[in-house]
């Protein structure tokens, strides 16, 4: 092959990635939380969610998924609770106003199903979490819809407790646009 037409095939690779690499912009997001609290479920609310989607279903290992929740948007329908959510004890969202999670691997299960290898940041904590989700596309539209299982103890949240568990539950669903 001559040698002149290598950085022509270069381009042509390059641009053909770029073009593959589908950017989501949000146009909805909803993440919830559940807990029980004294036997009984309770949860709340963030309202305020950025990410950059990077989504390929054909080539996932390009794809990628970096979102962060503004704690301050945390709502439980509750002044008093949210207040004290927002403190020290919980979430001390004056020090760490930001939820942030940075994909590392999402994997193809079957059908619109996937699971998304993550690292959780909470209070300056990190940990690697899996994110089973579905991704749903009808024309310029595109759906991610997951449920994120972790321990409040991991992150430093709301110390140890006899009556409120340590497992919780986040519900997120996010509406995009290409």
């Amino acid at each position: 092959m001559n040698k002149k037409y290598l950085p022509l095939l270069f381009l042509l690779f390059v641009m053909n990635w770029a073009i593959a690499q589908v950017k989501y912009t949000i146009t909805k997001a909803t993440v919830a939380f559940q807990i029980k609290n004294m036997g009984f479920n309770t949860g709340g609310n963030i309202n305020d969610v950025h990410a950059n989607i990077l989504f390929d279903a054909t080539n996932l290992g390009s794809s990628s998924i970096d979102a962060s929740a503004n704690m301050k948007s945390l709502n439980t329908g509750n002044d008093m609770k949210d207040e004290h959510l927002k403190s020290a004890d919980y979430f001390d969202v004056a020090t760490y106003p930001q939820i942030t999670m940075k994909s590392v691997a999402i994997k193809h299960k079957s059908g619109n199903n996937y699971v998304g290898q993550f690292n959780v940041t909470i209070k300056n904590k990190t940990h690697l979490l899996n994110l089973p989700f579905t991704y749903t596309e009808s024309g310029s539209v595109a759906d991610f819809n997951g449920i994120l299982k972790l321990k409040r103890s991991d992150f430093g949240i709301g110390g140890s407790s006899m009556v409120m568990a340590d497992d919780v539950t986040v519900t997120i669903d996010v509406e995009t646009s290409k």
